[in-house]
């Protein structure tokens, strides 16, 4: 199991919780004028998952970005071998 180690850097996490914060203000206020409509409901989550991720500097799709791109390069260099052996035998 891999530790969790930060991500992203602490401007963007200083930035995340802003807007964070900001969506749950505006969620809340029209949560008050509407109480039973899921959009606010929404925002309302999408903004305290990135004040976590602001406050943690941990962004989950980054993290399955980063490891993508990795597996992708790993198959690439791979490919880059077995055709290296078939047109240079030496």
């Amino acid at each position: 199991m891999k530790k969790v180690t930060p991500n992203i850097g602490l401007i963007n996490g200083l930035i995340r919780i802003t807007c964070g914060f900001t969506m749950l203000a505006w969620g809340t206020s029209k949560l008050v004028k509407r109480p039973f409509s899921n959009t606010p409901l929404l925002v309302i989550m999408m903004g305290a998952l990135k004040v976590a991720e602001g406050m943690t500097r941990f962004c989950p799709l980054t993290y399955f970005f980063e490891e993508r791109i990795e597996e992708m390069t790993n198959e690439h260099e791979k490919n880059d071998k077995q055709y290296d052996n078939l047109i240079n035998p030496s």
